[in-house]
């Protein structure tokens, strides 16, 4: 059973998870793998553990061949879903048993489909099973947060090549999710707006700093980026909840998400990233002050001792050159 163990002095949480030693070094796929295995594509459905959800056109059987999406547990999760969370003290430290939920979507039966090349109704369909999922875990009153990520490539974190994204249920509120809702309360008690939408209109005021843009959504180099390239994308209607979000929004994001993803393959030569999606953790009232959004955040540098050791970050590129060189990047090859 993995253990979540309490850091007395930063009030941050680890997961203790030795079982993910486990993992076969073997499924590190990358562009040598021609002829070589992956159990994510179309037909090795028994080769993950059976799927909670799918979405099929043909009627196919579950666990078999005929899916566009599978969600499937993680074969080696950080977190356990079964137990209780038994919340102890030993002397001065706090910990409890590492309860969640570790679940992989996996976003196309196509191994070489990535999300840049996906039609914008395909990642919608992403989308809608990331807020299908949320709304199911919400209902275990032992979870209070629910991460979204995608690591996309080997220096990005991620094991497998063939296109996917983790949900984890998480039964405390990450200590970064914390920071940031703490901070986004604190904006909205001295000036009664929503930090988020403050930025949005000074973006659009000033320009610079704006990747692309349509009627719903803005995406952007944030201020103070700490990555080069980093981009954010923002709702521009006030919302909390990424599962809140209704039909038109996930088209209109879809077809956004699509556009940065196709300028920064073809500026930055297919970059390995992470795309993170924040949303209010559940139980908290936050609707005020609180705004969904994406962080995606390209894999050009490293970090190293000194960001490390300070929490501080440097960015080689200032956040106005990387947007114009997103904003100038073709969309075609």
């Amino acid at each position: 059973m993995p253990e979540l163990r309490r850091d007395p002095i930063t009030g941050r949480w680890v997961i203790i998870s030795t079982e993910r030693e486990k993992r076969p070094t073997s499924f590190k796929l990358t562009v040598e793998r021609k002829g070589g295995f992956c159990p994510f594509c179309e037909g090795n459905e028994q080769h993950t553990p059976s799927e909670i959800m799918a979405y099929r056109s043909n009627g196919s059987e579950r666990d078999t061949a005929g899916w566009t999406l599978r969600v499937v547990p993680n074969k080696y999760p950080a977190l356990h879903i079964e137990g209780e969370l038994n919340r102890e003290g030993e002397g001065m430290f706090d910990k409890m048993n590492g309860i969640g939920a570790h679940e992989v979507v996996v976003e196309s039966p196509d191994h070489e489909m990535t999300m840049a090349k996906m039609e914008p109704t395909h990642i919608e369909n992403v989308f809608w099973a990331f807020r299908d999922r949320m709304l199911d875990l919400k209902r275990d009153k032992r979870f209070r947060y629910i991460l979204i990520f995608k690591n996309q490539g080997e220096a990005a974190g991620a094991t497998l090549d063939h296109s996917h994204s983790q949900i984890i249920a998480l039964p405390i509120i990450p200590k970064l999710a914390s920071e940031e809702i703490t901070g986004a309360k604190a904006y909205f008690n001295y000036k009664e707006r929503c930090v988020y939408c403050d930025i949005i209109a000074q973006e659009k005021a000033e320009s610079t700093r704006i990747v692309e843009e349509n009627p719903d959504f803005i995406a952007i180099s944030p201020f103070a980026a700490r990555f080069p390239f980093e981009t954010w994308i923002l709702p521009k209607q006030h919302s909390a909840f990424f599962e809140n979000a209704q039909k038109k929004e996930y088209e209109s994001l879809s077809k956004l998400l699509r556009i940065v993803l196709t300028k920064m393959d073809r500026a930055l030569a297919t970059p390995p990233y992470n795309m993170i999606i924040h949303s209010s953790p559940f139980y908290e009232n936050t609707q005020d002050f609180y705004h969904w959004h994406i962080e995606l955040m390209p894999k050009l540098t490293k970090v190293a001792g000194f960001e490390s050791g300070t929490g501080f970050y440097i960015n080689p590129t200032s956040p106005e050159e990387a947007a114009q060189f997103l904003r100038e990047a073709s969309l075609s090859g």
